[in-house]
C-alpha cells in the first residue's frame, strides 16, 4: 500500500501508517501508532493529519477513553473515490488557474501594440496559447469524471465484478 500511495505523491511513512491502520482490527491511539511504526509522536501527528485530510482515515469515539483514536478507510472502492477525487480535484484548480493566467498573458502580449512581433513570433504565441486553450479540455473532461466518481456514477458505468 505505502508503494501504491507514494506513486501517488504520498510519503512511505504516511503510507505505511495508512497499512497498518487499514489491518488493525481496531482503532488506533497516536501513541500505539508510534510505537508499532517506530516514528516520533510529532511525526505521526503530521502523517495522521495528512490522512485525516485526503479522507482515507477517521477519527473515531469509543466509550471509556478520552484518547484520539482513528481507523482507516478500508473499503478500497469508496478510498479510490476519496483518494483520487481530492487528488484530481487539487491538480484541476491549480492547472486551470495557471492556464488561464497563461492564456491571458500571452493574449496581452498578442494585443499589445507598442510591441512589434514579427509575423514568426506571433505564430509562435499563437501556437503556445492555442495548446494552453486545449490543454483545459483536459481538465475540464477530468472535472467530470470527478463528478461521476463522487456521485457513484462511475461505478454504475463500469462496476466492480469478482475475480476468481
Amino acid at each position: 500500500m505505502a508503494e501504491t500511495m507514494d506513486l501517488y505523491g504520498v510519503t512511505a511513512s504516511i503510507g505505511r501508517l495508512y497499512g497498518t491502520l487499514y489491518f488493525q482490527q481496531n482503532p488506533m491511539t497516536l501513541d500505539e501508532m508510534k510505537d508499532e511504526l517506530g516514528m516520533s509522536k510529532p511525526s505521526m501527528s503530521l502523517a495522521v493529519r495528512s490522512l485525516l485530510e485526503m479522507k482515507v482515515v477517521q477519527k473515531v469515539w469509543q466509550k471509556g477513553t478520552r484518547r484520539d483514536l482513528y481507523v482507516a478507510e478500508k473499503d478500497f472502492f469508496k478510498f479510490f473515490q476519496v483518494f483520487f477525487s481530492t487528488k484530481w480535484k487539487r491538480e484541476i484548480e491549480v492547472n486551470l488557474q495557471s492556464t488561464k493566467e497563461a492564456s491571458e498573458e500571452l493574449q496581452a502580449v498578442l494585443s499589445d501594440p507598442n510591441l512589434q512581433l514579427t509575423p514568426e513570433k506571433k505564430q509562435e504565441i499563437e501556437t503556445y496559447k492555442k495548446q494552453i486553450d486545449d490543454s483545459r479540455v483536459y481538465y475540464h473532461w477530468l472535472g467530470e469524471l470527478v463528478k461521476n466518481l463522487e456521485s457513484g456514477r462511475l461505478f454504475e458505468l463500469i462496476p466492480p465484478t469478482k475475480v476468481d
